[in-house]
């Protein structure tokens, strides 16, 4: 079995891509397209200057790691009408939380789906249970001995990032 850093980089964004594809295009009906980004694209995208639900599930096997799926509040509002088809007043009144659990559950299927798929390739894993930020004005690091990964994709006029923070099981 290769270490994480003997992975090619397609496979992990061929991974997360299929994954975020895949559910968005079941629970939102919408289409999704990867956005490459260079090295200056990907730190400014995680500086977070604007309201934002940052949603992360974590997996637990032959590689651990984490998932965050960064997007805008309103943009999180929107997926999560979508999915409960509810309306936007609907879902304001609803409040946070109603939000916060759709956006949850999307993150946990994505997440899913792509420990599904790294189980086929020969690292099992298991999930953890999805939490969920809320703010602006924050970022996450990464711990030294962690392989970061981010990609950017575009949903309609939104976008979501999928930053995946990864490290070989402790022995």
């Amino acid at each position: 079995m290769p270490a994480i850093q003997e992975i090619p980089e397609a496979v992990f964004q061929e991974t997360i891509t299929r994954a975020v594809q895949e559910v968005f295009k079941t629970m939102l009906n919408q289409n999704v397209t990867h956005v490459p980004m260079n090295a200056e694209e990907t730190k400014a995208c995680l500086g977070l200057d604007t309201p934002h639900v940052v949603s992360t599930v974590g997996f637990i096997g032959s590689i651990n790691g984490l998932i965050y799926l960064y997007m805008k509040d309103s943009f999180a509002a929107q997926c999560a009408g979508t999915m409960l088809g509810m309306d936007a007043a609907e879902i304001k009144e609803a409040g946070d939380e109603t939000v916060n659990d759709a956006i949850g559950e999307i993150t946990n299927m994505t997440v899913g789906t792509f420990k599904n798929q790294l189980s086929d390739k020969g690292f099992p894993c298991k999930l953890t249970i999805p939490s969920i930020m809320r703010g602006s004005n924050f970022q996450v690091e990464s711990i030294t001995a962690a392989t970061r990964r981010t990609y950017k994709f575009a949903i309609g006029g939104n976008s979501i990032i999928a930053d995946l923070l990864m490290q070989p099981p402790s022995e």
